[in-house]
This record gives structure tokens, C-alpha cells and sequence, in this order.
């Protein structure tokens, strides 16, 4: 029998016109880097404490479960194997709800929790419903690289407000609005804060701070607070959550966004309260990106939030609170003279060199051609933002080159000694000055905490 052969007749390569963000965008820096494997991985905030073991006995769980309804017959089986609401489990919605209220203090039922693929299709959904071309966005200086490029793609004006060791500075608030009104003949429709140990830079708001958000922006119809609460879990210490969306008893103004990646593992499920419209609309675009996220996934996290989430929270903070305190030291005994934050919580130290004219983005092969990899501060600034300034003037946004962002999370303790060494090391060396012969002899010397 012959076999038939398909055969083009046309060889020349495709040439396609690709849509305008496509070239103008980079790709996420976190996202480039994670194809590199060094020794010391300071980049990306990979989870390193993890409960494994307690997925293993759900997992257990859940298998011997199933095999009992196979010898049954039961098609229930296929549920954890099939499509599910795009809005989420119910099961897991539900547990979820409990804990919110009573942990979180959010007025909620299990209809206003939305389960997502990770948080950050969360982040993605609420720009693509809500802004258009030259719509006005505020945040902190610097910001979240995973909300600001989805902005930027959608054709925000990015509006950054000064932060300091407290977080988002919220006098700066009314000014950006009237400057914004002014200039651009809009009014911002999303203030953008992660109040708990931010990212990148680690500093967490004060209950003050929180209420004077709340004060300014409530007394505006037309702006949402988006609350990203994505660390509130991994706070080191006596600590209680109370976010600014306690104060949102009636759902309407403050989208409420969390993950499970840092307090359980990155299973790529996120969820979130929001007002009732926009919840609706971000469902709406969620079957258009991925239809639903895992039934199988949800099932394991139901599992999880409902028995062993409060018994593994303890060892998990204290891990990470080692990890941190590991890489403040090794900053402050082998890092060149600057700054750098002392988080409380979350993942990352922002570092920042008294050199100004250094470029950590330029000089991040140096590092990874010697076994170190982290994420270059430049990262997260807008591309083609605007800031408000201290003198509560609308400039456009400069992107300082002489910081970085430290991850914390991934290696343990000495690693984490063993490579801020040699980076330390490779800095030192770049800004052309004489290593120290011992690094122990300039603890704390020359250095301030931010």
C-alpha cells in the first residue's frame, strides 16, 4: 500500500505583524532569570519551607479514597479529574470563607471568594477589566513588577508615590489625584498596595497608614483599592491580621487578593473578595483565559486549609524568619556601604548601593557567571511611568540602577551566607575598591537600614 506524503509548496518563512506590546514590553525579569540554575538563587521568590510531607498524607488521603469509590463503581471519582466552576470549588470556597472571616476579619461567603490560577491571573483580570488606554494607575516607588507590566500592557499611565521604611506614604495620595486630574484629565481608578512585607522591597504598612488610605481614598466613589496580601501569612512574630478591607463591611470598595503559593506551596491557586461587579467581570474574563483552574489542585488546598494549614504555619514563619535574618547578617558583614530594609515578614531585602552610578541590571552576568543570580531593582519601576515626588510634584519616573532585589526564600541559612559572601565579594571588586581582608571588619559600618 503506498503511503501518501503531505508536501508544502510554499517554503518561504512566515513573517507576522505582532501586536505593539509584544516589542515594547520586556519579558518579566523574574521569568528571564529563572532559566538560569546557580548556586546562590537570590532572584525569584521560590518558596523554600515547604510542608511537604503533610501534601504526601493528602495525597495518601485522597488516593485511598478514590480507590474505595473505583470498588464501588462511584463516577464521584471523576470530579477531581474533570472541569469544574470557573469561579472555583465550592468546597475550598467555602473553607476559605471561614478563614477569612475569622482570621482576616473580612466580611464574606463562600459566593464572594473567586479562586484563580495563582494571584497573579488575579492581577492580570483586574487590569484587563478595568483600564483602558491613558486610564491612571497609583502605587508605591518601587512597585510589584508582576501588577506593573500587565498594566503597562494594557496602556496605563503609571503614577508612583513615594514610599519609606513604613510602606506607601499616604499623604502623597491626594496630591497624586489632584496632579493626575490635572495633567492627565482623568482621575486614578486603582490605588495598587501590598501592605504586608511588600514586594520588593519588604516594608509592611502601619495600622495608621492603613487608615489614612482608607480616610483619603474612601472619600472617592471612583477609586478601588487593590489590597494584595500575598505575605500577610509569613509575618515573623506576634502579629494579627487586620487589613484594610476589615473596613469594607459591605464588599464595595477593596479588592482583597491572597495566595496560597507562600503558605503552602506554589500549586499556582490564588483567591480574592472582590467588590461584586468587578468579581463578575474578572469571572467572566477567567473562563476566557483558562476556562477553570484544577479540581484536583483546589481539592488537595481544601484538604490543607481545612486540618493542617495552622499546625504547619508556625514551622513555616520560622523558617523563613531564619532565612532572613541569615541574609540581613551576611549583607551587613560582606555587602559594600548602602542601604537596605529589615523585613518583618515576606520574602526579600531591597538593597541599595551608595554607588549611584552602579547598574545592577549591567552587572547581574558578572554575578551569574560567578554562581549568584538576583533580580536588578530597575525591574520594578514603569517603563514609561510618572512619580510624585516629596515636593508633591508630577514628573516622570526615574529608574534608579544602583538596587537590587534580594530573595531570601529558597536557600537555607549558610547558603544564603555563602553567596551574599560572594557577591559581596563581586561588588566590591566592581566598584574598583580594595576587597576588605577579613569582611567580619566592617560589620555595620558605613550602612543605614531603610
Amino acid at each position: 500500500m503506498s503511503k501518501s506524503v503531505l508536501v508544502g509548496t510554499n517554503q518561504t518563512p512566515l513573517s507576522l505583524e505582532y501586536a505593539d506590546w509584544v516589542n515594547q514590553l520586556p519579558q518579566s525579569e523574574i521569568r528571564r532569570l529563572l532559566k538560569f540554575t546557580p548556586d546562590y538563587y537570590f532572584a525569584g521568590g521560590k518558596p523554600g519551607v515547604l510542608p511537604i510531607e503533610t501534601f504526601h498524607q493528602i495525597l495518601e488521603d485522597i488516593i485511598s479514597e478514590e480507590k474505595a469509590l473505583l470498588q464501588q463503581n462511584s463516577s464521584s471519582v471523576l470530579n477531581k479529574y474533570n472541569y469544574g466552576e470557573t469561579d472555583g470549588n465550592i468546597e475550598l470556597r467555602t473553607i476559605l470563607a471561614k478563614r477569612l472571616v475569622k482570621r482576616d476579619h473580612i466580611s464574606c461567603t463562600p459566593e464572594d471568594v473567586l479562586i484563580t490560577t495563582g494571584s497573579q491571573q488575579t492581577l492580570y483580570a483586574i487590569n484587563d477589566c478595568l483600564i483602558s488606554p491613558g486610564d491612571v494607575i497609583l502605587t508605591t516607588r518601587p512597585t510589584y513588577l508582576g501588577f506593573l507590566l500587565p498594566a503597562e500592557k494594557m496602556g496605563a499611565k503609571i503614577v508612583t508615590l513615594p514610599s519609606d521604611d513604613g510602606g506607601l506614604m499616604p499623604e502623597f495620595i491626594d496630591v497624586a489625584i489632584k496632579l493626575c486630574k490635572n495633567k492627565f484629565g482623568r482621575t486614578p481608578k486603582i490605588l495598587y498596595t501590598i501592605p504586608y512585607s511588600d514586594n520588593p522591597k519588604g516594608t509592611t504598612l502601619s495600622s495608621k497608614r492603613k487608615q489614612q488610605i482608607i480616610d483619603i481614598v474612601f472619600s472617592y466613589n471612583d477609586l478601588l483599592i487593590v489590597e494584595d496580601v500575598a505575605y500577610k501569612e509569613i509575618q515573623f512574630g506576634e502579629h494579627s491580621i487586620r487589613p484594610m478591607k476589615e473596613a469594607d463591611p459591605n464588599n464595595q470598595r477593596i479588592a482583597y487578593l491572597s495566595t496560597s503559593t507562600k503558605e503552602a506551596a506554589s500549586f499556582r491557586i490564588g483567591y480574592s473578595v472582590f467588590p461584586e461587579e468587578l468579581r463578575k467581570a474578572v469571572i467572566k474574563a477567567k473562563g476566557y483565559y483558562d476556562l477553570c483552574s484544577s479540581e484536583f489542585v483546589q481539592a488537595i488546598l481544601a484538604r490543607y486549609y481545612d486540618k493542617y494549614i495552622d499546625l504547619q504555619l508556625p514551622l513555616i514563619r520560622q523558617g523563613y524568619e531564619d532565612r532572613c535574618n541569615a541574609m540581613i547578617r551576611a549583607i551587613k558583614e560582606y555587602m559594600p556601604y548602602g542601604s537596605y530594609t529589615n523585613p518583618t515578614g515576606g520574602f526579600f531585602v531591597w538593597y541599595e548601593t551608595s554607588n549611584k552610578n552602579f547598574d545592577s541590571s549591567k552587572f547581574i552576568q558578572t554575578a551569574i557567571d560567578s554562581g549568584v543570580v538576583y533580580v536588578p531593582g530597575i525591574a520594578f519601576y514603569p517603563q514609561n511611568g510618572f512619580a510624585i515626588t516629596e515636593e508633591s510634584e508630577l514628573v516622570r519616573c526615574e529608574r534608579p540602577t544602583n538596587t537590587m532585589r534580594l530573595g531570601f526564600s529558597l536557600l537555607p541559612p549558610d547558603m544564603i551566607r555563602e553567596g551574599i559572601k560572594v557577591l559581596g565579594r563581586l561588588l566590591w571588586m566592581e566598584d574598583k575598591q580594595k576587597v576588605p581582608r577579613s569582611f567580619s571588619s566592617f560589620s555595620d559600618k558605613g550602612f543605614f537600614v531603610i
